[in-house]
């Protein structure tokens, strides 16, 4: 493999690393800075029902009789061994509570993934090949779509297809087909914006000197836009799925509270309910996880998919290149 190519997913990777530490250090610094002391105001709440050994054992683990940089450093140290602490609530391991709820997560995230990219590549393409007044009204479509949220969307597909057409069950959030409804609301509003984004490149290619001699040679609608329109315009499609991951994470807790799925949503209103905070910590820290890394899978991805894109040129090369050095990452 390409040493350029090494070298700059390695940086990247350090990058990543950065961002997610530091996000880590953000949420622990707020909580730190709350009025009082959360976690031991949590502690000796009477409706927990702790003991005093209880407290006393939460106290000296989470070092909360130590200085307060005592305690972040301590809590770096066991978020990077992916210890996540004791829930106050449960006393169950962090990661045992957040593990146990992630499979459903992450299947509800993925399948309104497909269903959005479904709904983006049947829009994209039905504007090219479709007769005028018919594009120009599914052009339409994207904006109608982003105007409704996902929770009525859900709401909807829940009165028509649950309680009317009792094509899956409500005491049944998790069944394949349940799933697949849920996916559907969440994919609705984030499929406008893919959408929106593959029509621009679409458009743009269209114009192009490339795409204009091979349509005036007779190539139809249909083989210009697989054959030469579609991987030109797909390359920002990488871009805005990156930056949609985290409206399917935030949409996902509203969705499943909206369809009865026992997934992070519920974890994290549990958790607000009861000042779970270490419960609380690591879910932001989940989502830093998960946000960072998607995104740099797609910074991964550009030079892969577009030669074009350069990859920490040389110096040397970029001066004989351009007066003007090259951004890194940057297109020639």
């Amino acid at each position: 493999m390409n040493p350029t190519y090494l070298f700059f997913a390695a940086k990247r990777l350090g990058q990543a690393v950065v961002v997610v530490l530091l996000a880590y250090v953000l949420t622990f610094v707020v909580i730190s800075v709350l009025p009082g002391d959360p976690l031991t105001s949590t502690l000796r709440n009477p409706e927990n029902g702790f003991t005093e050994d209880e407290i006393q054992r939460m106290v000296e683990f989470y070092g909360l009789d130590r200085p307060v940089w005592v305690q972040l450093v301590e809590a770096l140290s066991r978020f990077v061994r992916g210890d996540l602490g004791i829930s106050l609530r449960s006393s169950r391991p962090v990661a045992t509570i957040v593990g146990d709820a992630l499979p459903s997560t992450f299947a509800l995230a993925a399948s309104a993934l497909g269903v959005a990219l479904v709904l983006a590549f049947v829009i994209a393409y039905g504007t090219q090949v479709l007769p005028r007044r018919a594009a120009q009204l599914l052009r339409s479509v994207p904006a109608l779509f982003l105007s409704v949220p996902n929770f009525v969307i859900g709401l909807l597909l829940l009165n028509v297809f649950a309680f009317q057409l009792g094509l899956f069950s409500v005491i049944a959030p998790d069944a394949p087909v349940a799933t697949f409804f849920a996916a559907v609301a969440l994919g609705i509003p984030v499929s406008a914006q893919i959408a929106q984004v593959l029509v621009t490149g679409l458009d743009h290619e269209f114009v192009q000197d490339y795409a204009v001699v091979a349509y005036a040679r007779g190539l139809g609608r249909a083989r210009l836009f697989f054959a030469h329109l579609l991987k030109p315009s797909a390359l920002p499609v990488v871009t805005i799925i990156a930056l949609t991951v985290g409206e399917l994470l935030g949409g996902a807790l509203i969705t499943e509270t909206v369809f009865g799925r026992a997934g992070i949503g519920s974890v994290v209103q549990t958790a607000v309910a009861t000042q779970d905070l270490p419960v609380l910590q690591a879910v932001v820290a989940l989502a830093a996880v998960v946000f960072v890394a998607v995104n740099l899978l797609a910074d991964l991805l550009y030079p892969v998919l577009d030669p074009r894109v350069s990859v920490l040129p040389s110096r040397r090369a970029a001066a004989s290149a351009t007066p003007v050095p090259l951004p890194e990452a940057s297109v020639r």
